[in-house]
């Protein structure tokens, strides 16, 4: 994958206006219109990332892409992987998954526009994650609103829609990465009896262990979320 250029924050930032003050006092206008020409861009150059690392554990390596329309990444061996789609495109939709089997491939955007995705990378040879077998399976106490995109021995991709003031019963999961297609307000209702408010925006990203819980939407629009539970 293509590295990208980015500025340090914070210390960065400080070291940057310590050379522009210095060069000041030198009154060396050139290194001065240099160094604020810098530090103006780095917003964009932080922005224009292609890839972002969003978990890395004992079994999956999460990256966001950003591809700009027609480009694409050096072909690369993948391990066993799960996409979730983020734009909309003509060769894509929003909330739209896809599993590819381990082996080489492109990574591409063939589309005019922007595309933006999340890479689940399942690490070959990780051990199998702790968790008690699943007995309230979302999937068949809930067939409405939890449905099953694609399974496999070692995934299951499950997408969860949840119309305003809809409440899922008390469910399990075993441990997984949730993508947020939606923004979303829910509410989790966990088995020790916590109530956790869950605001979240579209496109983020979180790692979950084994849980079992109950949903509500308390917003006003419908959430939509994938769960890509890992066995």
């Amino acid at each position: 994958m293509r590295a990208a250029l980015s500025l340090p924050v914070g210390h960065g930032f400080g070291l940057a206006a310590e050379l522009l003050l210095g060069a000041a006092k030198r009154k060396s206008h050139a290194t001065c219109q240099c160094l604020l020409a810098l530090i103006s861009m780095a917003p964009f150059i932080a922005a224009a990332q292609p890839v972002a690392v969003e978990i890395d554990n004992s079994w999956v390596h999460v990256s966001r892409l950003h591809l700009a329309p027609h480009e694409k990444f050096a072909v690369r061996e993948y391990p066993a992987s799960v996409v979730v789609y983020l734009s909309d495109t003509k060769q894509t939709k929003n909330g739209e998954t896809a599993y590819f089997p381990a082996g080489a491939r492109v990574v591409e955007n063939s589309s005019d526009q922007p595309l933006e995705e999340v890479l689940i990378e399942f690490k070959p040879g990780a051990p199998r994650p702790p968790y008690q077998p699943i007995t309230r399976d979302p999937a068949k106490l809930d067939p409405k609103y939890h449905t099953v995109d694609f399974e496999n021995d070692r995934v299951r991709v499950l997408r969860t829609v949840l119309e305003p003031h809809i409440k899922s019963p008390m469910h399990e999961h075993p441990p997984y990465v949730v993508v947020y297609v939606t923004e979303l307000h829910t509410t989790m209702a966990l088995a020790d009896g916590r109530l956790v408010d869950n605001v979240r925006r579209k496109g983020e990203i979180a790692w979950r262990d084994a849980m079992r819980h109950s949903t509500e939407n308390v917003g006003n629009q419908t959430a939509m979320e994938i769960q890509v539970e890992v066995k």
